[in-house]
């Protein structure tokens, strides 16, 4: 039953992969056409080996010299369609792997946040790297090792042609190393399940290691990360001693048969030959073909080995493309050309897991107008953007824009109108320039430099080596947080959306910057959609309404004049500022 599961999966993990072949249907007509070839010579060789060495003992030397041409000829012309079939199997797998990787990175992008919340960045990424190079690998690696099965199967037809006797041996022979190989191939392929499991774990810790050393350090926990990272290196180390420790048994196991099989073959072959069943000549042409039967054995073995990693592999990679265990965003249909930036917050309850962060909001933002959200740390005011930008789809209740539910909009309608620039905005390891293009394919130089002034990073760019074309670095490692957040502004300010989200963007500036930002924001007023979260409750004091916030509910609305008399919450909040001042 099992061999007919795999079989079953093997099938259904081709069928998925076909689709990424289409291109390369010419290359592999040549690659069977060659192979087919290398197979025809390697089925010939043996007999000519043979007779060469007949010839030779008859001291025929002339046609000893004219079939050694021939031999080494033909040997010459499967090198060189080895060559060929080779390469064009590598440009297969490449193209293959490009398109796998291509398909894997655009499924992760419609990931939901909860999914990377949830799965964490390095098991993703161990799949999406390693995984898809296996599946590409393996398929080439089984392909190959199933053209020299074929090869050597045929070299059976030779062997029955000679002796009935030694070919009835020498299935015994094979039937037997291949149950070994099976059972072997069987517990090593459960091993690697494990193995990959914690080969996950162990790329996760490490890429938490890499990404979080800094913060590590400042907050003294060398050790006590060590510990954890140490812990579950061990248990990686351990599965992927398990795992090829079952390789090195088995191996040990077909050696140990080989050497029993080789002894009584040698003195079958002797015994045949005495009861005169054999002659010389032809006791040679078995024994060339059995040297190239032995390596089934391996071969049957490499090939249940790979795959099982084809299939193992395959199941994690469409998992990520495919499957509903990694949810994928959800758009409608719905397609608005232009928005005005109205919208609405309707009786919206949302939760992390069990924590509700919603309980209840409700409130309507007029078009072209500047709102602002107050509150204490964790009451959800940073969760309304995400849900705004449709980055969560599990909320209850209604959101819309312009009147229209954002569930049955699609998606360039929500996030081709809206921007955000988040208190900790990510810069990709790329050139200021770049980073800027992302947003904008074709903007134009006159733009970069007005979005940059407007941000108040022009001065500080002109005055880098490179300017425009200096790289980052992973993180905007390179750049200061104040210099991070003016870049991700610039960037919103190129995007020039309906809606703009400002969410605490300004709390890494020092005043004099935030000042400046803080104008450039009143000189978007008149034609955007503005929301601003703000640490410093001084910044927003211009907005046309205050929304203050508490318990996951918004409680009063208002001018920051009117909160100040109305609202005992946001008053508290304001005049500890000013006293902290």
């Amino acid at each position: 039953m099992k061999n007919k599961i795999n079989t079953h999966k093997l099938k259904t993990n081709f069928n998925k992969l076909k689709k990424y072949l289409k291109d390369s249907k010419g290359m592999i007509i040549v690659y069977i056409i060659l192979s087919l070839f290398s197979i025809c010579i390697g089925i010939i060789l043996p007999i000519l080996s043979a007779k060469m060495i007949v010839e030779l003992t008859s001291n025929m030397l002339y046609e000893v010299l004219l079939m050694a041409i021939v031999y080494y000829f033909i040997t010459f012309l499967d090198n060189l369609s080895v060559l060929f079939f080779r390469k064009i199997a590598l440009k297969i797998e490449n193209k293959v792997n490009y398109n796998l990787r291509k398909d894997t990175a655009s499924a992760i992008l419609k990931f939901t946040d909860s999914v990377i919340d949830n799965v964490g960045t390095g098991k993703i990424i161990t799949r999406m790297q390693s995984d898809t190079g296996e599946i590409t690998s393996s398929f080439n690696d089984t392909v190959n090792q199933a053209f020299n099965l074929i090869e050597a199967i045929g070299t059976f037809i030779g062997i029955f042609i000679v002796s009935k006797v030694m070919f009835v041996y020498i299935i015994i022979k094979q039937a037997l190393y291949i149950a070994v190989i099976k059972n072997g191939a069987d517990k090593e392929l459960a091993e690697d399940k494990k193995y990959r499991k914690v080969r996950e774990e162990a790329a996760s810790i490490s890429s938490e290691l890499v990404r979080g050393q800094k913060d590590i350090k400042m907050l003294n926990s060398e050790e006590s990360f060590k510990s954890k990272f140490n812990d579950i290196l061990l248990n990686f180390s351990d599965e992927y001693y398990k795992k090829n420790y079952i390789g090195v048994k088995y191996d040990f196991y077909y050696d140990t048969l080989y050497v029993i099989f080789e002894f009584l073959e040698k003195a079958l072959l002797v015994l045949l030959i005495s009861k005169g069943r054999l002659d010389i000549a032809g006791a040679l042409v078995v024994y060339n073909y059995s040297s190239k039967t032995k390596y089934i054995g391996y071969i049957i073995d490499y090939i249940l080995k790979q795959i099982n990693k084809f299939n193992l592999s395959c199941d994690r990679v469409f998992e990520l493309i495919n499957s509903k265990t990694f949810e994928k965003e959800k758009f409608g249909n719905k397609h608005l050309n232009h928005i005005n930036g109205d919208f609405e917050f309707k009786d919206v309850y949302f939760s992390y897991g069990e924590k509700e962060v919603l309980k209840g909001m409700n409130f309507k933002v007029d078009a072209n107008t500047t709102v602002a959200f107050a509150g204490k740390s964790g009451v959800g005011k940073t969760t309304i953007f995400s849900l705004l930008c449709k980055m969560y789809d599990n909320y209850k209740g209604l959101i819309t824009i312009d009147g229209v539910d954002i569930r049955a909009l699609d998606k360039d309608s929500i996030r081709g109108n809206i921007t955000i620039v988040s208190q900790n905005p990510y810069i990709f390891n790329l050139s200021i320039r770049d980073n800027l293009k992302l947003v904008k394919e074709d903007v134009t130089e006159d733009e970069i430099v007005d979005a940059l002034k407007k941000a108040d990073l022009y001065d500080f760019v002109r005055n880098l080596p490179k300017e425009l074309d200096t790289v980052v670095g992973e993180g905007g490692v390179s750049l200061s947080g104040g210099e991070r957040q003016r870049l991700a502004i610039a960037r919103a300010f190129i995007q020039k959306t309906e809606i703009i989200l400002f969410d605490e963007a300004t709390s890494s500036l020092d005043n004099e910057t935030q000042a400046s930002i803080t104008n450039a924001i009143n000189n978007l007023k008149k034609n955007y959609t503005i929301l601003i979260i703000a640490h410093r409750l001084s910044t927003i004091k211009n907005a046309s309404k205050i929304i203050y916030i508490e318990d996951g509910k918004n409680i009063k609305e208002g001018t920051h004049e009117e909160l100040l008399k109305t609202c005992k919450g946001y008053k508290k909040l304001y005049e500890s500022e000013v006293i902290k001042n």
